[in-house]
């Protein structure tokens, strides 16, 4: 079966050749090619999300952290760089009206809402003229999505790098949210780091895939160049997961890390839980102004802090060993597009 809009795919549009791979997520946008860049957390800044939209693909702005002016500014910043669709990322459940209402305000074309129930923000979306994009972990999560009007599903499978939703597997959850979403488009997320991962997503009935840990290793990612060089070098058994364990700032929060010395000291430890952990309130590293970060904390390594910076999280997703080299993101875009062209079936007709 084949994932993009086709005779033999969940939809009704083939394979086109040419210059665009055309597919129900391409062409809602109006883009090139069928790849998200994850928002993949304070990595993301206005020259990734630009540099991604301006290659073809979807570029992404994470906001959420930031206060309303702060999310404002980097969305003003992020449009003069690009023409082109980009994607603002808004937790839906916190209470961001105003971070909403700033990026409607400012031209943002898509809101992204992720980790929560979209309902309660999907009118003022729709209002404002942006598309809906949601993130979903399972099946009622994509029938809430729908009812909401999204105007695309993000399936994010267990192997995600970052903060995970669910627990089924990107290829086993795909199918499914295909299924139900009929004519919406599809992206498969977790674990997808290249064109071979795509056109395995494309087969299950999406319209594209987004990829995190690929984009972390940009040059244009705000991650610490620790953080970087400790992706291109890691396997894929280093990608674990865990239930609450790096929740400084934000808890009960499962998510996927690179194993550190502070996940190495907790397992020696016993892995205690929360409050009784080793070393727990320790600061670890700082930011620029001199601001700490204990151990523990949800913040990853973004340029500019100093200290112990391997201690904090490396949020990576279980194609991490496919991860080799840190490039720019437009050259991470072509090369993937052109992996997926090669593994096309028409792609040599």
């Amino acid at each position: 079966m084949l994932g993009i809009q086709g005779e033999l795919g969940a939809s009704s549009e083939k394979f086109k050749r040419g210059q665009n791979l055309k597919t129900g997520f391409t062409e809602l946008l109006s883009i090139t090619h069928p790849i998200m860049q994850a928002p993949i957390g304070g990595a993301a800044g206005p020259e990734i999300a630009s540099a991604v939209s301006n290659a073809g693909a979807l570029g992404s702005l994470t906001v959420w952290p930031a206060p309303a002016e702060q999310a404002a500014a980097a969305i003003k910043a992020t449009a003069k760089l690009t023409a082109r669709p980009f994607s603002v990322n808004i937790r839906a459940d916190l209470n961001q009206t105003e971070h909403i209402a700033r990026a409607l305000e400012f031209g943002a074309p898509i809101i992204h809402l992720f980790w929560g129930d979209p309902t309660p923000h999907a009118s003022a979306i729709r209002r404002g003229g942006a598309k809906l994009f949601c993130t979903v972990a399972n099946a009622d999560e994509a029938r809430q999505a729908l009812d909401a009007g999204a105007d695309v599903l993000i399936a994010q499978g267990w192997e995600a790098g970052g903060h995970v939703r669910g627990k089924i597997t990107t290829f086993t959850l795909v199918p499914i949210v295909a299924e139900l979403a009929g004519t919406v488009p599809v992206l498969a997320a977790g674990g997808v780091v290249n064109g071979a991962g795509i056109a395995a997503a494309l087969m299950l009935g999406a319209s594209g895939a987004m990829m995190g840990t690929r984009f972390v290793a940009s040059n244009e990612s705000r991650a610490h160049q620790q953080y970087k060089d400790a992706i291109i070098s890691a396997s894929q058994s280093d990608a674990m997961y865990f239930e609450n364990l790096f929740d400084v700032g934000w808890p009960n929060a499962p998510h996927r890390v690179l194993r550190n010395s502070t996940v190495q000291a907790w397992e020696a430890a016993g892995r205690a839980p929360t409050g009784r952990r080793p070393h727990e309130g320790e600061p670890v590293a700082r930011f620029p102004d001199g601001t700490p970060l204990l151990r523990y904390s949800a913040l990853h390594p973004m340029v500019g802090m100093s200290g112990d910076l391997e201690a904090l999280p490396l949020y990576a997703g279980q194609g991490v060993e496919q991860v080799r080299e840190i490039l720019p993101a437009a050259t991470i875009v072509e090369r993937v597009a052109q992996e997926l062209w090669a593994r096309l079936p028409d792609a040599n007709t």
